[in-house]
């Protein structure tokens, strides 16, 4: 059933008439369970529920059923269930009978006149607080691999977009990881991370991760933080888009909305239309967007085609802004050799009696983050790690 509502009804979101209607329409299939695409307050679903005598689940609640399914790691898991209380906690408002009664001083509780209702919330804080520390715990645990990365100067390039875009089949096209992918909501819901070798650019991480969707919960946003940190701090994002999808313009600006909101709308993007073996007349291709700064790529990630071009966008997109030269260093600087081997940017090295010749490949903001280096060319930066033998940290 569709309904047009210009003003929520308080009470039911619903106008009267349109409540009727559904709960009619409910009696004439029999349906136990009723699903609102829109996000109900509180009230609103307990006042549907009591009219239409069944279970009543709204956008929010549909969502987070569908992550609890889906969750399969450790962290996962965490996460979709603080989402869950965060969202129950909100709605232990006498959702069920005989929470107004009172119960007995005892063990663990507060004493005489501690209702059920108050017992619930008080149980879901503390399950909530439980969540959240251990949730801390493997955010430090994912802060420490990122910060290894970066010492390492290796990228980060992230897929995103709308969930059942093909994130999933284009990784595994890309890696051979052969991590779960389907043609359905929230395949993905943990992050998965592989080290790429053998491109142009250099060896990079490429990251799947969860599919984004219209309204998302602002409880799943913030529970999902440390899932998301990994699109937050990419050096690239590849944005994913189904070709095939009539709503494709709809769905990326859902995306680039959801990006603004973790705050990773500032981070380059290349846009990879995926699906076009469903696109009839539709061949891999390459196109410049904005003067040539940007480019889009057209493939098909179940059949392979068009991703050689991917790679070629990659290669040109981390490419340009490495540094790949050669440092001539004295016997007198070890100090500078044995921290550019401990950031992982020495390819190969030669020596003779004057020093050591240390190729380098990194990129450039790395070097400029690590060494607090100045702007400048590769020329440039070769000759203010040559001039300086104590690096800064």
């Amino acid at each position: 059933m569709q309904a047009r509502v210009d003003q929520p009804n308080a009470r039911f979101l619903l106008g009267t008439g349109k409540v009727e209607e559904l709960r009619q329409l409910k009696l004439a299939n029999g349906a136990d369970l009723i699903l609102i695409n829109h996000v109900l307050s509180p009230v609103q679903e307990r006042n549907l529920e009591k009219y239409c005598e069944c279970r009543v689940i709204g956008r929010t609640g549909l969502i987070l059923d569908i992550f609890a399914l889906r969750a399969r790691s450790h962290e996962g898991k965490l996460q979709v269930e603080l989402a869950q209380l965060k969202h129950m906690a909100t709605r232990a408002v006498r959702g069920w009978s005989g929470l107004d009664s009172q119960r007995g001083g005892s063990i663990g509780l507060r004493g005489p006149g501690e209702t059920k209702l108050e017992l619930d919330r008080r149980l879901l804080r503390g399950r909530i607080q439980q969540l959240q520390e251990r949730l801390d715990k493997v955010a430090l645990q994912r802060e420490q691999t990122r910060r290894g990365r970066l010492r390492n100067a290796i990228p980060l390039v992230s897929l995103v977009g709308y969930t059942n875009a093909g994130k999933s089949t284009l990784f595994n096209r890309i890696t051979g990881a052969g991590v779960y992918a389907a043609d359905q909501l929230f395949a993905t819901l943990d992050p998965t991370l592989r080290r790429i070798e053998g491109l142009p650019c250099g060896p990079f991480v490429l990251a799947d991760t969860v599919g984004f969707i219209r309204d998302l919960p602002h409880d799943l946003v913030a529970a999902f933080q440390s899932t998301l940190s990994e699109t937050r701090d990419a050096d690239l994002l590849l944005h994913v888009i189904d070709a095939s999808d009539p709503e494709r313009e709809q769905r990326m600006a859902d995306v680039a909305e959801v990006l603004a909101h973790i705050g990773a709308d500032e981070v380059p993007q290349l846009q990879v239309f995926n699906k076009i073996d469903r696109v009839e007349g539709s061949q891999p291709r390459r196109d410049a967007v904005d003067g040539g700064t940007q480019a889009r790529v057209w493939l098909s990630a179940a059949s392979g085609q068009g991703v050689d071009l991917l790679h070629q966008a990659i290669s040109d997109l981390l490419g340009h802004d490495r540094v790949c030269t050669t440092l001539h260093l004295t016997s007198a600087q070890g100090r500078l050799r044995s921290r550019l081997y401990a950031a992982g940017v020495v390819q190969s090295e030669d020596s003779d009696d004057s020093g050591w010749q240390v190729a380098i490949d990194a990129p450039r903001a790395r070097l400029q983050a690590l060494y607090g280096l100045p702007d400048g060319d590769g020329a440039t930066l070769r000759k203010a790690l040559e001039a300086d033998d104590r690096p800064q940290d």
